[in-house]
């Protein structure tokens, strides 16, 4: 399964703000160093390292595509290949920056306390992940991939699963000595109508079901996806297709 940077960044303002909202919610204390976990194209360090001009900001990502565009993007910044689930710095960190990264990578309950392990005393790991999964964009991706003619390739995949705001909070208030969470709803105005959601989802939620199909698959996974999320997410008046998408925020300082 490839990440493509160019389809990532189509909606790259709406895929951006989410990440402005939780960098603004850190501290305003001077850091020395910071890192982007996924950080796709680079969108969301490009906003961690406004946040903090006198720290030494890093990148990585799982994606040859995502780190070479990045590196296009910021080439003052050093991006590198590397897994988040398998990821172990030599030295901490004042910020640990996830955003749109972790709902990729299995075992949350593993995962989030080893990340704070890796902060300085004070530092914090800011989370945000899609908290989606029960909208149409993806009820409707699970139904077509159970129920098509490709359901023996794609009746089985799946999201690694998320959890509540309660249960990080649970996992995470042991490890730290404050943690905040919330939930924010966005609604994106998108151009196009319901093919602009099918092209949204095409650079994230849909990419296991379509790296699993030949092109006369995708084809057709893709036209019952347009339909579906015709009847979804109706045109407006002026044409444009209003998108809620609800995200789960988290700040967690060690």
């Amino acid at each position: 399964m490839t990440w493509s940077a160019q389809q990532y960044s189509t909606f790259e303002n709406e895929r951006t703000r989410p990440v402005r909202d939780l960098v603004a919610a850190l501290g305003q204390q001077r850091i020395s160093n910071a890192v982007d976990l996924g950080c796709g194209p680079g969108n969301s360090t490009e906003v961690l390292a406004a946040r903090y001009p006198g720290a030494l900001v890093t990148g990585l990502d799982s994606s040859d595509d995502m780190v070479k565009a990045a590196r296009e993007r910021l080439p003052d910044i050093p991006f590198a290949l590397a897994d988040i689930a398998r990821w172990a710095p030599s030295e901490p960190y004042d910020v640990i920056l996830a955003n749109a990264s972790l709902q990729w990578v299995p075992d949350h309950d593993q995962l989030y306390p080893r990340l704070v392990s890796f902060l300085k005393p004070g530092g914090s790991l800011a989370v945000q992940t899609p908290d989606n999964l029960e909208e149409p964009a993806h009820s409707k991706a699970r139904e077509i991939a159970a129920q098509g003619p490709w359901a023996a390739k794609t009746g089985s995949v799946r999201h690694p699963p998320r959890h509540s705001a309660w249960h990080y909070y649970e996992l995470l208030a042991e490890h730290c000595s404050h943690v905040d969470v919330w939930r924010t709803t966005y609604f994106h105005p998108l151009s196009g109508g319901p093919q602009a959601v099918v092209e949204w989802f095409k650079g994230s939620a849909l990419r296991p079901y379509l790296a699993v199909l030949d092109e006369q698959e995708q084809a057709g996974f893709l036209q019952a996806y347009l339909e579906a999320m015709t009847q979804a997410y109706p045109a407006s008046s002026d044409g444009k297709v209003l998108l809620p998408f609800p995200r789960l925020f988290l700040i967690a300082t060690r």
